[in-house]
């Protein structure tokens, strides 16, 4: 949710943008790390993962002091961190959060504080969401919220931050002040965030012009020129920062044409990021912050956490099951090429196509080379079809490809939604925006179950939280006509998934799965309502993303 009240928050940005300003001496800071969401809210990772960034990205740097090489890391697998987190990758050149599972991708960035501030000291502050869960604000409301908090306001008005709320810390609620909807808030305790050095001056009011704020007032994903070097970033003006419901869109509407790196398990390297940049990665023991395994000025115990997936890894388990099968998929929707291919990279492991798969230890085959390359048919796209194997075997594994770079779909893309109910039915009142038309309800229920082998922990419980749900439509149509492709995604199992609410942190709970919904009639402040005049079409979009188009409805 917002910005800062004063003193405390900076906004450096992550390594490989530049922290230094000349003539400022280092300062003490502690580093946040945050992912933003659907509706451009900004999310901060807990203390112990932004830890763990941290540690990662100066892990090489130290071994390469002492080696001669110190390429940075530049792929981290969250779940090392944080088991909850197991699906997400961060991909620090593009400043990108990817999920491997559904192939979502959300931009991130680095903050620092003063270590005197909320993050600091470890406070946070949350607000009761829609499934009785709590939610972290952005981090700069953290801060905001705790300065006024302990120099005894009783309430504060966010609106200067750009959000339409007031706070009460007498009865700790939160008030939309045009809908006068309240939700409770909390002060939690946690972990401090990781300390480092800021050699700048850090953010000091809220319409503040420092240079770290100038260069992070674009935070969003880099597009594909200057994906593999830090040199001669675009300006920040030059990468818009993406809100509201169309974030969550297809990642070419992003102006960001390549995927992230999936970074299965195994794989044998990572995206390479060029650290001879002025625009540095931070140093261990310098500014940087404090050396992997030592304890942190703030008393918190920094744990020296692998990078290196562990083994044997999911996919050479999942090519177990039914190598030729998968190899067939890979087959149908690709052609070996003969000659030498193209002077690019494979997107998929970052390695050169003229080199080996980066997947070539992790993903053994008997019939196909690690030095094979292979073209979709439709689009043209080549990979490793090493990489294109290990893609799918750790993927849903139901005979369909997706072509990593456009999005094209080969054949019928299903999902790992549990057994449910959908049913609709219509009545005449109107929803805001479409006052010509009745309106379309849909009712999805599931109930909790057993994770089947397509989920992520196969055996285990899985909760339905918030069941049944009510979502709505106009009933005119474009409305009748997403309905119809909703009820085919359904049965494809595309609308719901299992994994981790992005709003209550809960694993092995029925989630939504990219197909956005309206759960709301009206009051679209938060962006769950009407009236949207962008939503069908959006919604449309996101269909067709999964493979759901008119042309379903035909056959």
């Amino acid at each position: 949710m917002a910005a800062a009240l004063g003193a405390g928050s900076g906004s450096a940005g992550p390594p490989g943008l530049p922290n230094s300003v000349p003539g400022h001496t280092a300062l003490p800071a502690v580093a946040v790390w945050e992912w933003q969401d659907e509706f451009g809210r900004w999310r901060p990772y807990r203390g112990g993962v932004c830890s763990f960034i941290e540690q990662a990205l100066q892990a090489p740097a130290q071994k390469g002091r002492r080696s001669g090489a110190g390429l940075a890391s530049s792929s981290i697998p969250l779940g090392q961190a944080d088991a909850t987190l197991a699906p997400y990758v961060i991909d620090i050149p593009s400043l990108m959060q990817f999920r491997q599972d559904t192939g979502t991708m959300r931009s991130v960035r680095r903050h620092l504080f003063a270590q005197d501030s909320a993050a600091g000291q470890g406070i946070v502050w949350e607000w009761q969401n829609d499934e009785g869960g709590w939610s972290p604000y952005e981090m700069k409301v953290c801060v905001f919220l705790e300065q006024a908090f302990t120099h005894g306001l009783r309430h504060v008005d966010l609106s200067s931050l750009g959000y339409n709320y007031d706070i009460d810390f007498v009865s700790l609620v939160q008030t939309n002040k045009s809908s006068r909807f309240r939700r409770g808030i909390q002060r939690r305790m946690d972990t401090p965030y990781p300390v480092t050095t800021a050699t700048g001056p850090l953010h000091t009011a809220v319409a503040c012009s420092c240079q770290q704020c100038l260069l992070n007032s674009g935070t969003g994903p880099i597009t594909t020129r200057y994906r593999h070097s830090m040199i001669n970033l675009p300006s920040s003006s030059a990468v818009p920062q993406v809100s509201s419901r169309t974030a969550a869109l297809s990642s070419s509407g992003l102006g960001f044409v390549p995927y992230n790196k999936p970074t299965l398990s195994g794989a044998r390297s990572a995206p390479r990021l060029n650290t001879q940049s002025a625009w540095a990665l931070p140093q261990p023991g310098g500014a940087g912050g404090p050396s992997p395994g030592l304890s942190a000025s703030n008393g918190v115990s920094v744990p020296n956490l692998p990078v290196e997936m562990p083994k044997p890894s999911k996919v050479n388990q999942a090519l177990a099951a039914s190598p030729s099968e998968h190899e067939q998929v890979v087959r149908k929707y690709l052609e070996e090429l003969r000659g030498a291919p193209a002077d690019e990279d494979c997107i998929i492991c970052m390695e050169k196509l003229a080199s080996p798969s980066g997947y070539s230890d992790a993903c053994e085959c008997k019939t196909i080379k690690p030095e094979a390359v292979g073209q979709l048919t439709k689009c043209q796209h080549a990979f490793h079809l090493l990489c294109m194997l290990a893609m799918y075997a750790n993927g849903n594994k139901d005979g369909s490809l997706q072509c990593p770079s456009c999005k094209t779909i080969y054949g019928e893309k299903t999902g790992t939604q549990p057994k449910g109910k959908m049913e609709v039915s219509t009545f005449t009142q109107s929803l805001p925006g479409h006052q010509d038309c009745g309106t379309i309800q849909i009712v999805y229920s599931i109930s909790r179950g057993i994770q089947g082998p397509e989920h992520p922990n196969p055996g285990m419980p899985y909760t339905a939280r918030g069941f049944p749900r009510y979502c709505y439509l106009p009933d005119n149509e474009k409305g009748r006509k997403v309905l119809d492709l909703l009820r085919v995604a359904w049965k494809r199992r595309l609308i719901f998934t299992v994994g981790t609410s992005s709003t209550t942190g809960e694993s092995n709970t029925v989630v939504w799965n990219e197909i956005h919904h309206k759960t709301e009639m009206d009051t679209n402040l938060s962006g769950h309502g009407y009236p949207d005049p962008n939503y069908l079409d959006n919604v449309l979009a996101e269909l067709a993303a999964q493979g759901v188009t008119e042309a379903c409805l035909r056959q």
